[in-house]
């Protein structure tokens, strides 16, 4: 009796009022955005951020703003850290679960631009080949690396 009286109002609600409904009922999460990012040698820009532990390198990317697509979240956070433009080709993974967050990591190639290190988040900016990863890379991001180098390459632009 209860559950077709819910139903009832449910579809009394349509359209806007549901979705405020369930907006209040779920938790919310912060989406974390990360990039794989090929120069035209093959190499991958790693940054060396000021709030990562002392001397470790990862991906560069940030979070994700309201009403903002995750590729375009990448775009804007590489150039904001570092003055780059990039192209992004496709999602590699997504995982969730780790305190209400959900992080995308997505391949991409480096089309351009001067480097401006925002230097009160990064330290440093490098391209580095595959085979020569700093040994302070973070595991995480190397893991991700390895999925990105185990697809096939995005179309040439």
């Amino acid at each position: 009796m209860i559950n077709q009286l819910l139903l009832r109002l449910w579809r009394l609600l349509r359209g806007r009022p549901q979705w405020y409904f369930l907006w209040l009922a779920h938790p919310k999460f912060i989406v974390g955005v990360s990039g794989v990012i090929f120069d035209e040698q093959g190499r991958i820009l790693l940054l060396r951020h000021r709030f990562w532990m002392q001397a470790t390198w990862g991906l560069p990317g940030g979070y994700a703003n309201k009403n903002e697509r995750l590729e375009d979240t990448l775009r804007r956070e590489l150039r904001e850290e570092t003055g780059y433009e990039v192209q992004v080709h496709s999602l590699i993974r997504v995982v969730s679960g780790y305190r209400l967050r959900v992080e995308a990591s997505y391949r991409g190639t480096f089309l351009g631009g001067q480097l401006r290190l925002d230097e009160r988040e990064v330290l440093e900016a490098r391209f580095f080949r595959p085979d020569e990863l700093p040994p302070s890379l973070l595991p995480s991001q190397r893991e991700i690396i390895k999925l990105s180098l185990s697809s096939p390459p995005p179309p040439a632009s």
